[in-house]
């Protein structure tokens, strides 16, 4: 459950609540789609422990889907993963970081235009950015792994921050009470349903990364009993974590000052403590949103090599660097792609282009859980999942709702996570083809 927890807790925490008020301007209505988004997680996160423990191999949804629908749906898992899910994580985390450090450096904000011809910019932040995952990459590339006690230590500072950070904003006076009265006065009830399907992919965007540890259960001792509890106790760790959290930044902040800000977490420290120790908070926001990043660009790339390995990625991307012992070019190649999304849009248009195609991810991996049971009954499944079948049902249609309004509410983005996740249609018989 410590790496559920590493890899969940990245850069959304600390920036989403200010695009969520934006959506729906109600503590009341806030809090409450972090409990439904909440609940979407956990049952994802007990569909995925079934999967998961009856197949403990590496590889996760991969394995789920090339079982269930064969070689072209997993394929495209993989496709996926590489054009956009992965790389654009990693692409919105390094604008992240970049937002973070420019307050200290404010020629590093995504505000600060650089290159502008017509309709394209390039800020200060995306070059950044860029740079931060080209490092990034090389780093990997060269095998000096950062190392898993590294990652247990940035956990423990983050979880510990995190925990001090909620219970000072709970038990210091602010003078600004929390207004848990509805106040949508001015909003239709349709306004507050997309509103609500708007933050609830801010929310997604915070909490996902739990079905990664499906990608290492290979590696976890007698998984059949405790990849369900890692998960379980993985997520209800998390979402309490951010339950507290979100209470304290509504207890600090008045809503307007709320409404649109990147930056929540660093602003609510900077008015709790004020600037000196806010700005020592901010550190611990780029360590953490830092680890995230590193951890994406080690799990990502076994991905591709993996992918490589059955013939089905850039071939070069199956070899292992002679010395550094490291999927090198799986890295560089990943490395590269993501820099190039930087330079695609911002952090909150990059987390809806990931969050949209995660969703066609979720929905089609939750789906194997049906399909699977019909298709191996004999499969030795020592845990299945609760409440079955309304609980993966649940997940799928509640996921399949947010889709869809974010298809309406972000068109572009959607059709460019749907464009990309096409083109690997033809990748996938040019592959076939070439083995």
């Amino acid at each position: 459950s410590m790496m559920v927890i590493g890899i969940v807790i990245g850069s959304g925490i600390f920036m989403t609540t200010g695009l969520m008020a934006e959506a729906i301007p109600s503590a009341s209505l806030i809090l409450l789609a972090w409990v439904l988004g909440g609940l979407q997680m956990l049952a994802g996160a007990l569909t995925y422990a079934e999967l998961g423990a009856a197949m403990p191999k590496a590889g996760g949804q991969y394995v789920f889907l090339r079982e269930a629908y064969g070689q072209l749906p997993g394929f495209l898992f993989g496709w996926i993963a590489f054009v956009a899910y992965i790389s654009g994580t990693n692409a919105a985390l390094a604008i992240a970081v970049a937002e973070h450090v420019g307050s200290f450096y404010p020629s590093l904000t995504t505000q600060n235009i650089i290159i502008d011809v017509g309709s394209f910019s390039i800020s200060g932040g995306q070059i950044f950015a860029l740079s931060l995952i080209l490092i990034l990459s090389i780093i990997n590339y060269l095998g000096i792994v950062f190392g898993k006690w590294i990652q247990n230590i940035f956990t423990v500072l983050k979880i510990g921050s995190i925990l001090l950070f909620a219970l000072t904003g709970l038990f210091i006076s602010t003078g600004n009470h929390i207004d848990m009265s509805l106040n949508t006065t001015n909003m239709s009830i349709g306004s507050i349903l997309t509103g609500m399907g708007i933050a609830l992919v801010a929310v997604n965007w915070t909490v996902g990364g739990w079905e990664y540890i499906t990608f290492a259960a290979g590696e976890i001792k007698n998984p059949k009993r405790n990849l369900p509890l890692a998960l379980i106790i993985g997520t209800v760790t998390i979402l309490t974590l951010y339950f507290l959290v979100n209470i304290a930044y509504l207890k600090v902040l008045p809503m307007d000052s709320l409404i649109g800000e990147i930056k929540v977490g660093e602003m609510t420290a900077r008015s709790l403590y004020g600037p000196g120790i806010g700005g020592l908070f901010v550190l611990v926001i780029i360590v953490s949103m830092f680890g995230a990043l590193n951890g994406n660009i080690l799990v990502g790339s076994r991905v591709y090599y993996a992918m490589a390995k059955d013939h089905l990625f850039f071939s070069k991307a199956a070899d292992v660097h002679p010395k550094f012992h490291t999927p090198g070019n799986a890295i560089i190649i990943q490395g590269l792609w993501a820099a190039v999304l930087t330079l695609t849009g911002t952090f909150e248009e990059l987390i809806t282009l990931v969050v949209f195609v995660n969703f066609m991810l979720w929905i089609a991996s939750a789906s194997t859980v049906f399909v699977l049971r019909k298709k191996q009954p004999d499969l030795d499944r020592p845990y299945k999942v609760w409440g079955y079948p309304y609980v993966p049902a649940f997940f799928i249609i509640f996921s399949s709702a947010i889709m869809v309004n974010t298809f309406f509410k972000s068109p572009e983005q959607s059709l460019m996570g749907l464009g990309l996740t096409l083109l690997g249609i033809p990748a996938f018989w040019y592959w076939k083809k070439k083995k």
